[in-house]
């Protein structure tokens, strides 16, 4: 009994001093005072690089979607599905909208995505606090590191496939090995730009030597499509590839034919031997002055004008449908494709910028309801 006094004692000397700390009971609950939260500040320089990253964040984003936008209403102009328009049918669209006889490719009209426009910038590295996000940041080039991390991975990948192929009596064949003929791996120029981080010499070496050793692996035809994203093919050599060869003739003459040979209505096909003495048969009946203007015959032999060798070929073409211009564009683009047989590739690539092996799509305008043609207008009288 006198020990439960003397506890009753002490609580009752403790309720002055939990008055003072600002703690009350109650039967149904005890309130205490809010914990307070340390709020860090950012610094201003933290501040201002977060800022520029959201600012270029959402620039890329409205010229992505301004981009869209202009794709499908190309689509709609062109009388295609935009969901399948792809980068050549903008490109085709805009040559064939937009025709330019500039000589420099890059001052011609296009529309690219904003990616390929505007130079790539790495985004926000850090947070708030000023931890970097990516595991690798202190390496001081973060995606490189990374990119040879993922070939590492990739090389195991096929080695283990590999493995699984030979643990049920398969051995690999030269067929499953990764086939990168007509493919070179990325310059180091074009591989700074996909890592935007600047490598050095030996860097890239070491880069050159993991993705060979991934295309070496037996197994690496699973790992083709990551491959290629670090490769590019020989455009020249694959158009060269493309190019038939010239067939021989009864009199040991080397022959070309061009079919589907197109201008506005007009439908070609057109043959090329050599050597020849610049002869020109058209419709099997009439010679070049089948056109009556000097310049639909200038259209015509154009092409070996152009690669200086008049007079060294003979031609024969048969034309139908359109008029003098379309039947004269016809046979000289079929022609130009021809004389591709018998040039090296330094005259093709001349003749490719020249404009003579693109297609001339170009069509009649048609007329316009409450005008007098196609851009003319009716004369407006204001009385």
């Amino acid at each position: 009994m006198t020990s439960l006094l003397n506890g009753v004692r002490r609580t009752n000397s403790l309720i002055p001093l939990l008055k003072q700390m600002k703690i009350t009971f109650s039967t149904e609950t005890v309130q205490a005072a809010p914990l307070a939260v340390n709020t860090q500040k950012v610094s201003k320089a933290m501040k201002a690089y977060l800022e520029r990253a959201q600012e270029h964040d959402n620039f890329m984003k409205a010229q992505t979607i301004e981009f869209q936008i202009g794709k499908r209403h190309l689509a709609n102009i062109m009388g295609a599905d935009p969901e399948n328009f792809t980068q050549e049918d903008i490109d085709e669209a805009i040559e064939y909208l937009f025709p330019s006889g500039l000589f420099d490719k890059k001052a011609r009209p296009m529309m690219k995505a904003p990616e390929e426009i505007f130079p790539s910038r790495k985004a926000a590295e850090f947070d708030e606090t000023g931890r970097p996000f990516h595991s690798m940041f202190y390496t001081g080039k973060p995606n490189f590191f990374q990119l040879l991390h993922n070939i590492v991975a990739e090389i195991r990948k096929a080695q283990y496939i590999e493995d699984k192929m030979i643990q049920r009596g398969r051995l690999p064949a030269e067929t499953d090995r990764l086939d990168m003929t007509g493919f070179a791996w990325l310059s180091k120029t074009d591989l700074e730009k996909i890592l935007v981080e600047t490598i050095s010499d030996l860097e890239y070496n070491n880069f050159l030597n993991t993705m060979n050793r991934l295309a070496a692996q037996p197994a690496a035809f699973k790992c083709r499509e990551f491959a290629l994203q670090y490769a590019k093919p020989l455009i020249d050599q694959s158009k060269i590839s493309e190019i038939p060869k010239p067939q021989f003739d009864e009199n040991g003459k080397q022959f070309i034919t061009t079919y589907e040979c197109l201008r506005k209505t007009a439908r070609a096909d057109v043959t090329i031997r050599f050597p020849g003495t610049g002869k020109v048969t058209i419709n099997k009946d009439h010679d070049i002055t089948y056109f009556k203007h000097v310049q639909s015959r200038e259209q015509v032999l154009f092409p070996m004008i152009f690669i200086n060798q008049l007079g060294k070929f003979d031609v024969e073409a048969n034309v139908e449908g359109g008029g003098v211009s379309g039947q004269a564009g016809a046979i000289r683009w079929g022609i130009a494709m021809g004389l591709r047989s018998f040039v090296d590739s330094d005259v093709i690539e001349d003749m490719r910028v020249a404009g003579l092996l693109t297609r001339d799509y170009r069509r009649r305008e048609r007329k316009k309801p409450g005008q007098e043609g196609a851009r003319r207008k009716y004369t407006w009288k204001k009385r």
